[in-house]
């Protein structure tokens, strides 16, 4: 193991002094150091001053010690104190779903996936999706909400279409691989203080859609899929992925539910304009009655 338990503040041989520590978070990983023999509220103590604008106090978390001799992290040992160099790692724990849910403009990020061109004639309901997503995005931009764009090999499937407003747009990024989660769009949360939810939307449900949601709460984030601004070819692979995220606490909601719980009351000073992006909504498609 990398470390030894010893009593706080002893050291082989009497020794005495600092010890390097990589303190890891979410995407982030730190090197430190903390005194030979710190426990757990040590260790505690300097998450909370390397990531204390990242991490949300209401959620319950677990700290885990990376073992050499299972090459894998393990939970912390009872009664763990650093004697050598090692790697550690805040872990949030799942809350339970009574919990989840409370979105607020500082905390949040905007997701807009493969929104684009050469989708449009094969994509069920992708009109109404494009008119959803756009009033997202109208949204976001009055709420100050930082919005992150990808699209999928837009050599081949062309860029994000025309109805979709970019501007202001913190990120639009090509890819290739289904997931949003790219490098670019890792280093562009942890540009942003204090994130814990994102709200995603796009094509296709069962692929970049669901790809995107499983490695964001992989990383401890909360995600909020809007169900009438995702779609897919088939009506039964979108029903299916947005099942079976709804089942790991995924949050699947529509679109004037997120901007209304955005606002959250009526005296916002963004309400009567947030009011009217929701009466200018599109007609009723059906993709709703999909879900």
């Amino acid at each position: 193991m990398a470390a030894a338990a010893l009593e706080p503040g002893a050291a082989p041989g009497g020794g005495s002094g600092s010890v390097p520590v990589l303190f890891c978070f979410s995407v982030f990983a730190r090197p430190s150091s903390v005194p030979h023999g710190a426990g757990y509220e040590l260790l505690i103590q300097k998450f909370l001053s390397l990531y204390g604008d990242q991490i949300d106090m209401h959620r319950k978390f677990v700290v885990q010690l990376f073992a050499e001799e299972w090459s894998q992290y393990i939970d912390l040992p009872k009664g763990f104190v650093v004697s050598e160099r090692c790697k550690v790692r805040l872990v949030p724990l799942q809350t339970q779903i009574t919990t989840l849910g409370n979105l607020t403009p500082s905390s949040t990020v905007f997701f807009c996936c493969d929104m684009q061109e050469r989708f449009r004639p094969a994509i069920k309901y992708f009109g109404d999706i494009i008119s959803v997503g756009q009033r997202l995005l109208q949204g976001a931009r009055l709420l100050g909400i930082p919005v992150i764009v990808t699209e999928q090999y837009p050599k081949g499937l062309g860029s994000t279409v025309q109805e979709i407003d970019l501007t202001g747009a913190k990120l639009v990024l090509p890819k290739t691989k289904f997931s949003m989660v790219l490098p670019e769009v890792e280093a562009a949360l942890a540009e942003i203080p204090g994130v814990r939810s994102v709200v995603l939307f796009g094509v296709e449900t069962h692929v970049c859609i669901q790809q995107t949601a499983l490695e964001l709460i992989g990383r401890g984030l909360e995600v909020h899929i809007v169900a009438d601004a995702t779609s897919s070819r088939s009506m039964m692979d979108r029903m299916f992925a947005l099942e079976r995220l709804a089942r790991t606490g995924i949050i699947v909601t529509t679109s004037e539910a997120i901007l209304l719980q955005l606002v959250a009351d009526k005296e916002h000073p963004k309400f009567k304009e947030i009011q009217n992006l929701i009466k200018a909504s599109a007609p009723e498609s059906g993709l709703l009655s999909k879900v």
